[in-house]
């Protein structure tokens, strides 16, 4: 080593046990944020199916099991609010916001939909 110049030796060892829990952090930050998309995305989707078939039968019932159809337990959706509202059937779907899994759940993500009721 040359004289006059200081030691750095282990410097890329420090930066990088310094760094890898940032890197970490932003990490599940991100995984969060697509979670939360896709929980929307999911909510948005129920809401559409089960007003779509509330519009076909009228039925409250029908419309709460074609919304949960493609929604796993694991998203906790409570049941879905089917109703009438003139000539459109609406549907409100409310799935637990996820935290860095479906499993682990808290707060919630609504999702609405309506289709014009079928007539016959």
């Amino acid at each position: 080593m040359p004289p006059g110049r200081p030691r750095d030796e282990g410097q890329v060892a420090i930066e990088f046990a310094g760094t890898v829990p940032l890197i970490l952090l932003l990490v599940a930050a991100v995984w969060e944020c697509v979670l939360i998309g896709y929980a929307f995305s999911l909510a948005g989707n129920a809401a559409d199916e089960g007003a779509r078939a509330g519009a076909v039968t009228g039925d409250a019932g029908v419309c709460a099991a074609a919304a949960g159809r493609h929604i796993s337990g694991a998203w906790g959706m409570g049941t879905p609010n089917c109703r009438k509202e003139g000539d459109i059937y609406k549907a409100t779907v409310t799935l637990k916001i996820p935290v860095l899994h479906p499993g682990l759940n808290f707060g919630g993500i609504t999702g609405t939909g309506g289709a014009a009721m079928e007539k016959e």
